[in-house]
């Protein structure tokens, strides 16, 4: 089993991480003022992100995509989100968009980290409180930074993760049927291994026909999650088109779990 594990890690990569390089547009292109920040990880890899302000917003959210693309595809979906009031820090792992490096597993984690570490600066500068959102992947991402922040004494306010699976092995389990990939790729990617860590509430949301991570596992994440928790469905939504399928469900989900916030802690 470990020589096959081993050997898995060069398909692994391949799988998982679709970067693009180069950026399609800014913030700037839907109205929204931005900075450009860089961030530098444990490891000395420089990464790139964009910090987009709103007006005496409560919230900074912490925006973890997804595994294709980069920053410069979430720019509407940073426009809704500004819409909302909320403040949004979003980056790009190492090897998407203008951030350096290659990506993998261990690179992720580490990119999670640090951007978690600029946020948490920022909201306590800014005095605002700490939201993480995390979207397929990026929900991986997403539970690994709530899960530190927790650990550390200082969870966020909130962690809302959308269209998110279990681990890596359930994942090949439903698009690689292979007798021992499911087994060695469990530990892989895991936000059911962090998830119990997490000491806030937590929104998740999940279309009901996404083709690409099952429903039945973020179902089954949302059961390994500690309460305080929410489980929202999105009915017709598919995995990248969940507030659009969805909107008339999907943003006053975000609007009633924000608002059940309050004003203390994060």
């Amino acid at each position: 089993m470990g020589f096959f594990a081993a050997g898995c890690r060069g398909f692994v990569e391949s799988q998982v991480f679709f970067p693009e390089r180069r950026l399609e547009a800014t913030p700037a292109a839907a109205g929204l003022g931005y900075e450009e920040l860089w961030l530098n990880t444990s490891d000395g890899t420089r990464l790139h992100a964009w910090l987009v302000p709103s007006d005496q917003a409560r919230f900074l959210l912490l925006f973890c995509h997804g595994n294709a693309g980069n920053i410069s595809h979430r720019v509407d979906n940073l426009r809704r989100l500004h819409d909302l009031g909320l403040a949004c820090l979003i980056f790009d792992y190492r090897g998407y968009g203008q951030s350096q490096g290659q990506p993998d597993e261990a690179g992720f984690f580490l990119d999670a980290e640090a951007a978690l570490a600029k946020v948490q600066d920022l909201a306590q500068r800014q005095r605002q409180r700490l939201i993480i959102f995390g979207r397929s992947l990026g929900g991986i991402a997403a539970t690994h930074a709530a899960a530190l922040a927790s650990q550390a004494g200082h969870p966020p306010a909130g962690l809302i993760l959308e269209s998110t699976f279990t681990h890596l092995g359930d994942m090949a389990r439903r698009h690689f049927p292979l007798p021992l990939l499911g087994p060695a790729l469990a530990g892989r990617f895991s936000a059911q291994e962090r998830i119990p860590r997490v000491a806030c509430p937590i929104l998740f949301l999940h279309g009901d026909r996404d083709e690409i991570v099952p429903f039945e596992l973020g179902r089954k994440l949302y059961d390994h999650a500690p309460q305080p928790k929410q489980w929202v469905t999105l009915p017709g939504a598919g995995h990248n088109d969940t507030y659009l399928a969805a909107g008339p469900i999907y943003w006053p989900a975000w609007r009633g779990f924000l608002g059940g916030l309050g004003d203390e802690g994060g």
